[in-house]
């Protein structure tokens, strides 16, 4: 006969005990899976909610934060190249003007934000670079090294998305598998593993071509008597290559991903009947 009474597990999922019935302490959480709750958190409060189950097109919409999130993402960098471009006088008589309404516009985003009391996070950190931008261009006298806070961006979040894929560890499968409620358990799937990590190579790709097509226009604008052609070209290239470069990869991630785990779960379903052996 078995003795079940210091086994230390409970089949109601409750807490468990020792062979004194002492209680024992949940194991901490690891590294893997705290990132994988950021991640997913960040990811649904930005609108990418498989529990929601809405359309391809609104999870696009809110992943762009919708008309507020466009204008905030558009307008200030729009206003600034504009000031720039048809402000007379020299660099510095058109760069300070053009930083004080950029800036200006990403105040007003922000206060508008806290007065509407919606999650402000998206304003703020708007608010934040245009700031430290306004700032490294103001104390450099250049104006295109306004853009260099993006161009760091680019580099920082296409390296981490491609060494995550490489070692196996790929955000978007960390996100998405918090989003779906198995934490890192996809890692054991093999057909998982690749659907993520082609998702992480394509994000990765998105961010290096940013970074390719603008950094050398970034240099050239640094030769002399050419910053306000550069820097109009810059800002121009930065508009094309932002949201209209990130709502369609989230749509394809969007279907993806949804796409892997209706297979999957298809596959669960009908596995197990199909290879359970017969019984008498």
């Amino acid at each position: 006969m078995t003795d079940k009474q210091g086994s230390g597990s409970t089949s109601d999922g409750g807490s468990t005990a020792d062979s004194e019935g002492t209680a024992l302490t949940p194991p901490e959480p690891s590294a893997s899976d705290l990132l994988s709750a950021a991640l997913g958190n960040a990811a649904r409060q930005a609108g990418l909610d498989p529990s929601r189950q809405a359309s391809t097109g609104h999870v696009v919409w809110a992943a762009m934060g919708g008309w507020r999130g466009i204008a905030e993402s558009v307008l200030p960098s729009l206003a600034f190249i504009l000031a720039f471009t048809l402000w007379t006088g020299d660099s510095m008589q058109k760069l300070i003007p053009a930083l004080i309404i950029s800036v200006g516009l990403a105040v007003v985003f922000t206060v508008l934000r806290l007065m509407a009391r919606s999650t402000p996070t998206a304003a703020i950190g708007g608010l934040m670079a245009a700031v430290v931008a306004a700032a490294l261009a103001l104390f450099t006298g250049n104006a295109s090294n306004n853009f260099v806070p993006g161009l760091i961006t680019n580099a920082a979040y296409g390296l981490a998305l491609l060494v995550s894929a490489l070692i196996g560890w790929s955000l978007i499968g960390l996100a998405a598998g918090y989003l779906m409620g198995e934490g890192t358990a996809w890692r054991r799937s093999k057909r998982k593993r690749r659907v993520y990590f082609w998702l992480a190579i394509a994000w990765a790709a998105l961010f290096f071509l940013r970074l390719a097509v603008q950094f050398p226009v970034y240099l050239a604008s640094l030769q002399p008597g050419s910053e306000s052609s550069a820097v109009a070209l810059l800002g121009t290239l930065k508009l094309v290559m932002g949201l209209p470069l990130f709502a369609p990869l989230v749509a394809v991630t969007w279907l993806t991903v949804r796409a892997l785990y209706r297979r999957a779960d298809a596959g669960s379903a009908d596995g197990p009947a199909a290879a359970a052996p017969a019984t008498d």
